[in-house]
């Protein structure tokens, strides 16, 4: 739990006699003076250290200063709001997601300057129903649900920087051309409008299209402006690093589920319907998600909605929306090892399900594994074998789930046989 005080306990001297002399007093006493000075002075330094490592709030009611509130050497905020909780603290968190841990308060009514915007999960509060968050002043994340917006009308808030936390700005990088804005992402939509080179951007959302190849490399990302307004990313420089975009369409983050018995729960309908519909069976399907995922605690499940790790390789694909890189860990005979990959992003968890059945179903490496749709334990071993993942006990520990779990028992029954008539 945060704690915004700190009560230090300072020792106290012995009383002395009021007869006693006093160079006897100092005599005997002098040893216990020095002593209470040196323990006051330690407890002086580390309230001064707690009081700078906690973050700084304002009682309620108590209006910010903008450039206090911020980081010294930071950015200025791009607008002050009010918290609006109802006579609660607004907890502040690391991330934009109730999933991360509360780093801070703010008292009910007081102003905070915010610095930049991140979509995250969605949550009701006491002002609106909202996955936008706001990055404050003391770095860390609030959310819109509590926010009041100065005249109840939320500004262009720049994106929140990948990894530092700090706001980031787009600009066209064209040389002496305009931009084509178009009305699709591709270079065969209608041109809207031409923007001069450098002029700053405000983007709404990534949408995946044509490749086009800029001054700032090749991609099939496009950036949406507004409504049938795209610029192709081959021409947008972030400054000074990306943001976290979402795809358009996507879904607000996920939260894990609490237990796994809930994850597990959840994962049931679309794990059966994967196998009614491609032939995979349902309880391979559910070991891979908890596997994959890690219960859906990882970033790739909680952000882009992916809970099989599946890659891009170009493109994301029929199902998917987009492709990002993240972090992961590679495997080979010489061991394990960190490195980065593109992964498939989708809009919501359902086509992450789907996706991975329609995968499994139409690549030729994978077709032995059908071969055993009503004999799980065979079909992880066969998908394995077809190269699924680099992990050598990949197949074991799915199948080490399956039984833990009993996932058997989702799994759909053979179609009985058709008996001709005689």
């Amino acid at each position: 739990m945060f704690d915004d005080g700190f009560d230090p306990l300072v020792p106290q001297a012995a009383d002395q006699p009021t007869q006693m002399r006093w160079s006897e007093a100092w005599a005997r006493s002098w040893p216990v003076a020095v002593l209470v000075g040196i323990v006051g002075s330690l407890v002086a330094l580390l309230v001064t250290a707690i009081g700078l490592m906690l973050p700084s709030h304002p009682a309620s009611g108590t209006p910010v200063d903008a450039a206090r509130s911020s980081r010294s050497s930071g950015p200025a905020p791009a607008a002050v709001v009010a918290v609006r909780t109802g006579g609660v603290a607004l907890t502040e968190r690391s991330g934009p997601s109730t999933y991360n841990p509360v780093r801070g308060r703010i008292a009910d009514g007081a102003t905070v300057g915010v610095l930049c915007q991140a979509f995250g999960q969605q949550v009701t509060g006491t002002v609106t129903t909202s996955p936008w968050w706001e990055l404050d002043a003391h770095g860390l994340y609030i959310p819109d649900a509590w926010i009041d917006w100065p005249r109840r009308v939320r500004p262009a808030i720049p994106w929140c920087g990948a990894n530092d936390r700090r706001p980031v700005t787009a600009t066209a990088t064209v040389g002496t051309d305009g931009l084509s804005v178009r009305s699709g992402p591709n270079t065969g939509a209608d041109q809207v409008s031409v923007i001069k080179d450098g002029s700053v951007l405000t983007v709404a959302c990534r949408q995946w299209g044509q490749v086009v190849s800029g001054v700032e490399g090749s991609t099939a990302s496009w950036s949406k402006l507004g409504d049938r307004r795209y610029v192709s990313d081959a021409y947008v420089r972030w400054s000074p690093e990306q943001p976290f975009i979402p795809w358009c369409g996507q879904a607000p983050q996920s939260v894990p589920p609490a237990t796994r018995a809930a994850f597990i729960k959840q994962a049931i309908a679309p794990a059966q319907a994967g196998m009614k519909r491609y032939g995979v069976p349902a309880s391979v399907t559910i070991a891979q998600a908890i596997l994959e995922s890690g219960t859906g605690v990882s970033t790739l499940t909680r952000v882009d909605h992916s809970l099989f790790g599946m890659k891009c390789f170009g493109n994301p694909g029929p199902v998917a929306i987009g492709c990002r890189d993240y972090a992961t860990h590679e495997c080979n005979s010489d061991g394990c090892y960190p490195t980065h990959a593109s992964f498939r992003a989708y809009g919501s968890q359902a086509q992450s399900f789907a996706d991975h059945g329609l995968m499994l179903s139409t690549l030729a490496r994978y077709r032995p594994a059908f071969a055993y749709t009503y004999q799980p334990d065979k079909f992880a071993i066969a998908l394995q074998a077809g190269g699924y993942a680099t992990a050598k006990n990949y197949a074991k520990n799915l199948i080490a789930l399956m039984k833990q779990y009993n996932l058997y028992r989702y799994d759909l029954k053979p179609p009985k046989p058709v008996v001709s008539p005689v």
